[in-house]
């Protein structure tokens, strides 16, 4: 077994890559990192040993660029969503936002003013309120049929309800276009979160398993020199000839 293996680092060894001190929380050995992203780091630093003390924040640009190689090599180019959620594993940034907050900041008044009239359209006050003015227009030109203004069939009241529609209706288109441009950010948002948990999964079966494989290395390791040692023991008991 190489010496440069077995010997564990200096506690205060700096980081390999970068050279500048490693809090304790963040030192990981070259030797526990999964063989793809070492692979990758060997490429450009030759030199480095299983044993050298590599900072946790010193990896960010090595995943990433390891994730992207592994969505390119399963899913060909990448779009611009998902390089961006492979950038966000570089910078360690948080991926989730609040959609709606953000549209909400973004309306003009005319958007506002749009949104309140599609929600007041579509709500039971709206249709009670339109059913009991239908009903006190016609029984007052009804009941009043010398005096009144818009005397059977009604025609100004046509007139009034074929305007009411046309006014209502693109602003109500207004507001579901809105709706569904929220909805469609919703989802991107969605599939970023979605991507970035899987990259995340992924990512921790891959060092769970390589852990796993180093341990049992070890076991083997420790439990060969017990061999050794049971055989020497054994050797030295026996009598001589």
């Amino acid at each position: 077994m190489n010496p440069s293996q077995s010997r564990p680092a200096s506690p205060d060894a700096p980081c390999a890559l970068t050279g500048r001190a490693v809090p304790p929380g963040r030192r990981i050995r070259l030797a526990s990192i999964r063989p793809g992203l070492a692979d990758l780091i060997r490429a450009e630093h030759p030199d480095l040993s299983p044993g050298s003390v590599i900072d946790s924040a010193a990896l960010a640009p090595f995943r990433a660029r390891y994730v992207e190689a592994l969505l390119k090599e399963e899913r060909g180019e990448l779009n611009t969503l998902e390089r961006d959620v492979v950038a966000s594993l570089s910078r360690q940034e948080v991926v989730t936002r609040d959609v709606d907050a953000t549209f909400s900041a973004r309306r003009s008044i005319g958007e506002k003013l749009a949104d309140q009239v599609a929600s007041f359209g579509g709500s039971w006050t709206f249709i009670v309120a339109f059913f009991v003015v239908l009903c006190a227009w016609m029984a007052v030109n009804v009941l009043r049929s010398t005096a009144a203004f818009d005397p059977y069939p009604f025609i100004l009241l046509n007139l009034v309800l074929s305007c009411l529609a046309a006014v209502q209706a693109p602003i109500i288109m207004m507001s579901q276009g809105r709706q569904e441009a929220k909805d469609r950010q919703r989802s991107e948002n969605d599939y970023r979160v979605n991507l970035k948990a899987e990259l995340e999964i992924r990512h921790l079966h891959d060092k769970v398993d390589h852990l796993l494989t180093h341990q049992w290395e070890r076991l083997a390791e420790i439990q060969a020199m017990q061999i050794e040692l049971l055989q020497d023991l054994r050797g030295s008991r026996a009598p001589s000839a």
